[in-house]
């Protein structure tokens, strides 16, 4: 069934949105949906629904969507699964442009009667191609609207940003979010499409493609009911913009778990493996890896090469990262005649001049320090920078060298970082240096280090030739 992109557009656009089963009551959900909208900056109307309540939340309140006077674009239905039939019709009578179905209860239980109600559902929207997100769902937000439709008002505090999230695990869309609002990740959508009424992950990656808030594309996924035609759909768009995805289910316990949380079966992770790659979708193997590959994917979305330059504070975080890239079919390139003899100025003899450099004797010296990382930026033969500094109190103001960077607003090649400090002394310049879009900054070395080499896969994802 085919899903304008128009009522995609609408759906994550409204400028009016009704809930059904919106409730004062703390212990209902369509309390928790109600403040996500209101605080969390909807500007367009809301309307709740319940026949028992004359006013929620200073708003009035309406005992059926029917009895509104003009037509609603988005409607949030949290009401138990036997009542939703009946409230989609009514939806629909109101020219309802899309659906977030918050209510459980349908193919993913162990009842017949769940998988009727599933497919009833399915046959009253499909025909007049209305999307639905879910059901099974905590909902979705999309932040670029000031737009939170679901039941966790916190997920406004998310950053705006160039990455689409979507899941089919509402709980993994909490955890990665919440790791996201901490290392400060900004997010355009975040979608849980729960058990995928007619809103999947296709339809979603075809919508995402053409979102202009969107860079990045984020899948985190436990099954899908036909994989061939995602893996088709995704080489169609190839390229075009970076999609990463975190599989799980791959054991046969996991593939249990994932029938009876999504309806669908999990799969073989040998075949998912094997389809990502001819699709030119970049595989990962942990929420903490598609965060960070997203992020760095959002700042930098092409590695030219894959010979990169290792500049450490100290030697043991150059080492382990030099051990990751050799891994990750990275080379660590020699440096340029004339870059290496830049650098055999900046430091004295005993230090470990080449590649990796251990900037030891330069650590505590802005001047040294900016030496160095503009001598390799300006190497033709390095493609990519790892910088790594710990603090120290002899080299607190070291970091402050680095604003040189900003003179030109992104650097002409990535540069991945781990700049650490205790909190609250390096947070600041961090921020901005990121903000300024001049690095991204990882916790750990080892961290920075899988995410250049997930931008050098990606570089060969994207630009190989698909198989047939």
């Amino acid at each position: 069934m085919d899903i304008p992109i128009t009522r995609m557009k609408a759906l994550f656009n409204p400028t009016s949105v009704a809930v059904i089963g919106a409730s004062e009551n703390e212990a209902k959900l369509g309390f928790h949906v109600m403040k996500s909208l209101t605080k969390g900056g909807f500007p367009g109307k809301i309307i709740p629904i319940n026949p028992g309540s004359e006013e929620i939340m200073g708003l009035k309140t309406f005992p059926s969507i029917a009895e509104l006077s003009y037509d609603i674009d988005l409607a949030i239905v949290v009401l138990p699964a036997k009542m939703v039939p009946a409230i989609f019709k009514e939806c629909l009578a109101k020219g309802v442009q899309g659906i977030v179905l918050i209510t459980a209860g349908f193919r993913e239980i162990d009842d017949p009667m769940g998988a009727e109600l599933h497919e009833q559902l399915a046959g009253i929207v499909n025909e007049a191609h209305v999307p639905v997100i879910g059901p099974n769902t905590f909902g979705m937000i999309n932040l670029h609207a000031n737009l939170n439709a679901s039941f966790t008002p916190e997920f406004s505090l998310v950053r705006k940003g160039r990455i689409g999230l979507v899941s089919q695990s509402g709980g993994m869309c909490h955890l990665i979010s919440f790791i996201a609002m901490r290392e400060r990740v900004g997010f355009s959508k975040i979608v849980g499409i729960g058990n995928r009424l007619n809103v999947d992950f296709e339809r979603m990656i075809s919508y995402l493609m053409e979102d202009q808030d969107t860079d990045v594309i984020a899948l985190y996924m436990e099954g899908i009911d036909q994989p061939r035609q995602l893996q088709e759909m995704a080489r169609g768009l190839r390229g075009r913009k970076p999609i990463v995805a975190y599989k799980t289910g791959i054991g046969n316990l996991g593939d249990q778990a994932s029938r009876s949380h999504t309806g669908s079966i999990a799969g073989r992770s040998d075949v998912y493996s094997g389809a990502f790659s001819q699709a030119g979708v970049l595989e990962v193997r942990s929420v903490e890896e598609l965060l960070d590959t997203a992020k760095a994917l959002a700042r930098f979305p092409v590695l030219p090469g894959n010979r990169v330059a290792i500049l450490s504070s100290q030697a043991g975080p150059g080492i382990s990262a030099a051990d990751i890239c050799q891994r990750s079919d990275l080379t660590i390139v020699s440096f340029a005649d004339q870059t290496q003899n830049r650098i055999n100025e900046i430091l004295p003899p005993l230090a470990l001049r080449t590649n990796p450099v251990d900037m030891g004797p330069a650590w505590y010296n802005s001047e040294a320090l900016v030496g160095i990382v503009r001598a390799v930026m300006e190497d033709d033969n390095v493609e990519g920078i790892l910088l790594f500094m710990m603090f120290a109190s002899a080299n607190v103001d070291s970091i402050k060298g680095l604003s040189c960077l900003t003179e030109n607003k992104r650097p002409r090649k990535p540069l991945i970082t781990c700049l650490s400090a205790p909190p609250g002394i390096w947070d600041e310049h961090i921020n901005r240096y990121e903000d300024a879009g001049i690095l991204v900054n990882f916790p750990t070395p080892e961290r920075a280090s899988r995410v250049m080499a997930n931008l050098n896969r990606y570089r060969r994802l994207a630009h190989s030739v698909p198989s047939a």
